[in-house]
């Protein structure tokens, strides 16, 4: 695979494969699960089985037994989604033996998939998620430490990354991570995300959410796209769509649950009593959005109205994969107090809480950082945070907060 773009998830999907009988990957269609684990598979005399192909779906479906039979472990499967009845004789295999890694899977349907996968495999599976290509895998950075966001490590880390200007940073924006595109022309660009809605987002909502009204369900699809970055409001985009706030309700679950979009939600404590409930919405392939949107080029979405926007959920999805894919998953939400004070970020780790702001500038006004005071007046444990932006390098702004160059996250 002389193309082959490294992906994060790498190093953690081998060691997991050292401690589990079986690994199953999900994630949204066309990310790249099925190539990362053909790569990590070569050398190892593994079976390689698709069920998107009609014969060997069929046999999944109708003898498990003979299946296992045919396809030796260790085995990777993939859409094992289409053939749930697997399920029960992997783990029937997997406690007839001790070996590790035996089993790997992909699968499009998350929520579809877990509760066989809960039903059968509880204890015996790990499970992960992939998503699109970030920027820094299409750098070809490799970051080995988790990250944080005191002076000392920030200032590391940018001895392995590049300087980036704001026009490289929108041209991924616009483009995205699907690997298909990223060598794409404009017209190959919009061709290719106008058969990805139709040949699998439309299939798949049809056929897991049971969705009929394909028309209402790409305008609200489109309706998503506009308000990415924003608080929910469910209400207001079932009035958009000329739909009832139930069925929004379904249709947004349906998106979340196809790896579509990602609800941040909103912090909550004993200790800070008048939050507000609501998540916010975030696409996770910007490249999708900003085709929904109708950004013609990378140049019109950076001086549009909706660049702040973009860059924010450019930065919450880079973030939320970087530590999706590292040894550290902390609790990742967002602060809005009854009084509408927000703080886009907060990273929470052992108890410590690292308020991060996002600001589309090269010079951000560092007064934005006292805003975090609402976490030391509440008595809750405040870590080093600041302020993710366009500046060229890490510069301190007190003795705990630093403006911190987007390349590094």
């Amino acid at each position: 695979m002389d193309s082959y773009i490294h992906r994060t998830i790498e190093d953690k999907f081998l060691r997991m494969s050292n401690f589990f009988k079986a690994l199953l990957i999900t994630g949204a269609r066309q990310v790249g699960k099925t190539t990362t684990l053909k790569y990590l598979a070569e050398g190892q005399n593994r079976t390689i089985v698709s069920l998107d192909n009609d014969e060997e779906r069929e046999l999944a479906q109708t003898d498990p037994v003979m299946f296992f039979q045919r396809y030796k472990p260790p085995i990777l499967i993939d859409e094992i989604q289409k053939a749930p009845r697997l399920f029960n004789r992997i783990k029937v295999l997997c406690d007839n033996s001790e070996l590790k890694g035996q089993f790997w899977m992909t699968g499009s349907q998350k929520f579809s998939m877990m509760k066989n996968v809960n039903e059968s495999l509880a204890g015996r599976i790990g499970i992960m998620e992939l998503h699109s290509l970030s920027r820094s895998e299409l750098c070809g950075y490799r970051f080995v430490e988790p990250l944080t966001f005191d002076m000392e490590f920030l200032l590391k880390r940018e001895q392995q990354t590049s300087p980036t200007e704001i026009n490289e940073v929108f041209a991924h924006i616009w483009r995205g991570g699907m690997p298909a595109v990223q060598a794409a022309s404009c017209d190959e660009r919009k061709m290719y995300f106008e058969s990805y809605i139709n040949s699998y987002l439309m299939r798949d909502v049809m056929e897991i959410g049971r969705v009929e009204d394909t028309v209402k369900f790409r305008k609200f699809l489109a309706a998503c796209a506009a308000l990415t970055a924003q608080q929910l409001n469910l209400a207001h985009i079932a009035s958009i769509v000329e739909i009832a706030q139930a069925t929004a309700s379904n249709w947004l679950k349906l998106l979340e649950s196809l790896n579509i979009i990602y609800l941040l939600q909103p912090y909550s404590s004993n200790l800070l009593k008048r939050l507000c409930k609501t998540p916010k919405l975030y696409f996770w392939d910007t490249g999708l959005c900003a085709y929904l949107t109708k950004w013609s080029s990378p140049e019109v979405l950076m001086s549009g109205a909706a660049s702040g926007a973009f860059f924010e959920t450019f930065v919450v999805t880079e973030l939320l994969r970087s530590y999706e894919y590292s040894s550290i998953v902390p609790n990742i939400s967002y602060f809005r107090d009854s009084n509408t004070k927000e703080i886009d970020l907060f990273v929470q780790t052992e108890q410590s809480i690292h308020p991060l702001e996002i600001k589309l500038s090269a010079m951000p006004n560092k007064r934005e950082v006292k805003k975090f005071e609402i976490i030391d007046k509440v008595g809750l444990l405040r870590g080093s945070g600041g302020i993710i932006c366009m500046c060229e390098t890490t510069l301190p702004i007190n003795n705990i907060d630093c403006l911190i160059p987007v390349r590094l996250i």
